[in-house]
């Protein structure tokens, strides 16, 4: 008999996580389509459609999700983004960096980010756009490959290899523009080159067009707690103007660094 229970109860188990997995799988596929109808999340997530459309229902009336009349597509709901908040609130190095970010993106006239290091992936937990008609296609709680972009190779440049290797083995290498660096050879030189300068260049390696300079923030153990980059198209950003804005980000990332460090001394007190 209690077999039977313990066997019933871990069957529960696996019926509850296996809901769980497939809610939150329809909401990541939401978020990186850009809205989806139940035909095709069923489809594209192999799950019965019946079963979609129950967790679609929860989903919608717990707020997570709406449904656009017209199309019959869900997208992310507002419920979403009051727990983000959350998360931004708890990310001490935001409220610490803003002010500076603000300075840099005055002094820079260029989109400003604040990134941290997300299971091998490049989070935004800050974005100032830049003024004027060219906006950059980002926002907060984007991922971003690290090896693709400014503020990942400063993020990673200050990992040990162990970590790196780690992460190359997990996500690859991939590639999205002709420059990309997609082998460890050329990426291990790159790291080793953006710790000897200071900051990390993306130049058109995530996008045709455009470059991101960035720069670690250390925290006051020296561990890098995130990075700082400005963005925009190889005009605004070009060999000539480049010494002039890495010096301007490595010098807004000094301050942050400086911040956290007196922080981190405040609460050792």
């Amino acid at each position: 008999m209690a077999a039977r229970r313990a066997q019933r109860a871990r069957a529960g188990e696996d019926i509850a996580s296996a809901a769980v997995e497939r809610a939150l799988a329809m909401l990541e596929a939401i978020a990186q389509r850009g809205g989806l109808t139940n035909s095709e999340l069923s489809r594209r997530l192999e799950i019965p459609k019946s079963s979609a459309s129950y967790l679609l229902r929860t989903l919608e009336a717990r707020g997570y999700l709406q449904r656009e009349r017209e199309t019959g597509k869900y997208q992310l709901g507002l419920k979403l983004l009051s727990l983000s908040r959350a998360v931004l609130t708890g990310l001490y190095v935001r409220e610490i960096a803003m002010p500076v970010l603000r300075q840099l993106l005055e002094r820079s006239q260029l989109t400003t980010h604040l990134a941290v290091l997300d299971r091998g992936e490049a989070v935004y937990i800050a974005k100032l756009d830049a003024p004027g008609f060219i906006k950059m296609d980002t926002w907060v709680g984007r991922r971003m490959w690290v090896h693709t972009t400014g503020v990942g190779k400063a993020l990673l440049a200050h990992q040990p290899n162990s970590e790196v290797d780690e992460i190359i083995k997990e996500h690859a290498l991939r590639k999205c523009t002709p420059k990309t660096l997609a082998t460890r050879a050329k990426l291990l030189r790159e790291l080793e080159r953006v710790r000897a300068q200071g900051y990390a260049v993306d130049d058109e390696e995530n996008n045709l067009g455009a470059r991101c300079v960035a720069a670690p923030v250390f925290n006051s153990l020296g561990q890098v707690e995130a990075a700082l980059g400005v963005s925009g198209t190889t005009g605004q950003i070009d060999r000539r103007s480049l010494p002039r804005i890495s010096e301007l980000v490595r010098e807004a990332a000094r301050k942050i660094s400086r911040q956290l460090e007196h922080h981190g001394a405040l609460r050792r007190l």
